[in-house]
């Protein structure tokens, strides 16, 4: 059996759906904790700060989206990721989720060894990321302590605010990044710049890094996907 020091948070109001996805994460080895609705989902969460946490975002009293919301206010959790579990008839918008604090979302029914493959590629993430300041994905390395970017073996120099830019979106595939986050991360709040700046600079990483990587989500911002 594999072994795995993540430890993962599963909740769905649904007993069925919590046995049968725990059972298969703890096959992998990871250590599962599980809850049946948002409000005793936190106070697991505080305790045992799992890497990875999987909300249902249909749920009573609290909903997937609120819970989201309160945990991303606690400090302990700040490096967990978040994945909603929806159901493809539900009327559940990705950008109000992500918006919310959510890293990714799953559709279902799904298949075991899908849902499995999802959760390691969301854990690997963090596995990437820790300490080192090293992201490795879609053929893309960026290095944040040498502001070295490697794309398909070949290495590339980009100024600093592309080079932040490229690694604030692709710490995190597929969210959509609000214009006003974006400027407030990589320009910051004391720096006055015009609405063009962030255009300007996709469209830069879009010649040096491709086209398809970088795309932008009208009205609200952009997002890295592969």
């Amino acid at each position: 059996m594999p072994s795995s020091s993540h430890t993962i948070l599963l909740v769905d109001d649904e007993p069925d759906i919590l046995e049968f996805l725990s059972y298969n994460l703890k096959r992998e080895g990871y250590t599962v904790f599980t809850a049946e609705n948002g409000k005793d989902a936190i106070p697991i969460a505080k305790k045992e700060s799992p890497a990875l946490i999987v909300l249902d975002v249909m749920m009573p009293e609290m909903d997937g989206m609120e819970v989201c919301r309160e945990l991303r206010k606690i400090p302990s959790l700040k490096n967990s990721m978040i994945a909603f579990l929806t159901a493809r008839n539900e009327d559940y918008s990705q950008i109000t989720g992500f918006e919310s604090g959510a890293d990714d979302y799953i559709t279902k029914p799904i298949k075991p060894n899908v849902f499995v493959s999802r959760v390691k590629g969301l854990l690997r993430r963090i596995e990437k990321t820790a300490s080192s300041g090293i992201i490795e994905t879609a053929g893309i390395k960026i290095d944040r302590e040498k502001y070295l970017v490697e794309k398909d073996g070949k290495k590339m120099v980009l100024p600093k605010k592309e080079f932040e830019l490229l690694y604030l979106l692709i710490s995190k595939p597929g969210k959509v990044f609000k214009r006003e986050d974006i400027l407030n991360t990589v320009w910051g709040d004391d720096v006055v710049v015009g609405d063009r700046t962030i255009d300007v600079h996709i469209r830069k990483l879009r010649e040096k890094i491709g086209d398809d990587y970088f795309k932008t989500v009208k009205g609200v911002g952009y997002k890295f996907e592969f």
